[in-house]
């Protein structure tokens, strides 16, 4: 069991710089912030170390900038941090190590905030250098990782500064995030739901070998059916095919095909540009892609999904191309059926940026499910029982 912040007593934080990794790689256009589900899952570690009179400096990445460029400064974000949080005074300085960052903390007050600037404009944070490693654990006395979505990478941040410090706790988020997954990993409430989209599968292949075993139904949408339709005989046309992957998927299919449910309906288009879509059942034309699940299949999905009063639902990745308005309802039919789910007393996660977005454009919200992950690729690694560098770094519950 991680040791989380609140493990430690509260006179440890007191006057102590704090160090804490979080994961505010958010949306910024023309210095305006987008979907902020992130920076708001950090506030209560952030608020909870303030209070306890700590300086709480926070280092985070955005984007994969190749160079210093304003498009990826995390100035924006103070300024959105500084909006929302209710204790301290948020300060924003434009290094991420060195002197500049040295004074700053000098010049801070107990419960005082210190952003520093993208990580990632130092080459050697994802090298993870070990002289900058040294450089950020000179800055803090504790460190704190309260960001899952980076802690499947061995960079200086999540993994080479953490080992420098004698106190390494999770923060609340981070916490959350292990105890939902483990949930499902070790020990899921029956029956457990896979719902799996997106369009790479060699990206959940880990995750599934791991999971399909003790899965009751694995639900596939998105690009991702296609492969394992083709791996059926059906005519797919010109969807995406992960040929690449496709002995893997028929091997799932010759031992798990009675848990596996796939599309019978499609809503098909010669590409994602033409107006002129229709839903066809069975095979896909050819000529045509499949773009989303059509409504037969909505409707055997929706009610797989939602319709359980107890066990886990575990959704990763879209239906379909559901940014184009056209091929949107299967990913939104089955956002509402999660909160159904939930509402019912299923114990139900979600996982991924897109995943996120579909909920709100089905107009679910966060609280209309057990737990929205910050991660989707950390959390099927995390299921899979890859390394997890950055929680295997952290103190344990003796």
């Amino acid at each position: 069991m991680l040791r989380v912040i609140s493990d430690l007593e509260d006179h440890r934080f007191n006057g102590r710089t704090v160090l804490v990794r979080v994961d505010f790689n958010v949306s910024i256009t023309n210095g305006s912030i987008g979907e902020d589900y992130r920076i708001r899952m950090a506030i209560p570690t952030i608020e909870y170390l303030s209070k306890r009179g700590s300086k709480v400096v926070l280092a985070s990445h955005l984007g994969r900038p190749k160079d210093r460029q304003d498009d990826y400064s995390l100035r924006p974000v103070a300024e959105r941090l500084s909006n929302i949080i209710e204790v301290g005074k948020v300060r924003f300085v434009e290094e991420s190590v060195g002197r500049k960052v040295h004074q700053e903390i000098e010049h801070m007050n107990k419960g005082d905030i210190l952003l520093l600037e993208n990580l990632r404009f130092y080459k050697e944070e994802e090298s993870d250098e070990k002289a900058f490693s040294e450089q950020l654990a000179s800055l803090a006395e504790i460190y704190v990782n309260d960001a899952f979505s980076t802690s499947h990478r061995k960079h200086a941040s999540t993994y080479g500064a953490p080992k420098l410090f004698d106190v390494r706790l999770a923060g609340f988020n981070l916490y959350k995030e292990v105890e939902y997954l483990s949930m499902i990993k070790h020990r899921p409430l029956k029956p457990l739901t896979i719902v799996i989209g997106g369009v790479k599968i060699k990206d959940k292949i880990a995750a599934l070998e791991n999971l399909l075993p003790k899965a009751d139904q694995l639900v596939i949408g998105g690009a991702a059916a296609y492969t394992f339709l083709k791996a059926k005989g059906v005519n797919t046309g010109n969807s995406l095919i992960d040929t690449e992957h496709l002995p893997w998927v028929t091997r799932a299919l010759s031992t798990f095909d009675d848990k596996i449910l796939l599309p019978s309906d499609h809503v098909v288009a010669s590409s994602s540009a033409d107006l002129y879509s229709r839903m066809v059942k069975g095979d896909i034309p050819t000529g045509m892609a499949g773009f989303d699940i059509g409504s037969e299949t909505i409707e055997r999905y929706s009610s797989t999904v939602g319709g359980h009063g107890q066990g886990t639902v575990f959704w990763n990745g879209p239906m379909g191309q559901f940014e184009i308005r056209a091929f949107a309802n299967g990913t939104i039919n089955v956002a509402k059926s999660m909160a159904l789910a939930f509402w019912r007393g299923s114990k139900t996660l979600i996982g991924g940026g897109d995943t996120l977005e579909a909920m709100k454009r089905a107009a679910v919200s966060e609280s209309e499910v057990s737990h929205v992950s910050t991660g989707g690729g950390a959390a099927l690694k995390f299921l899979a029982g890859d390394e997890m560098p950055g929680i295997d770094v952290l103190d344990r519950k003796i």
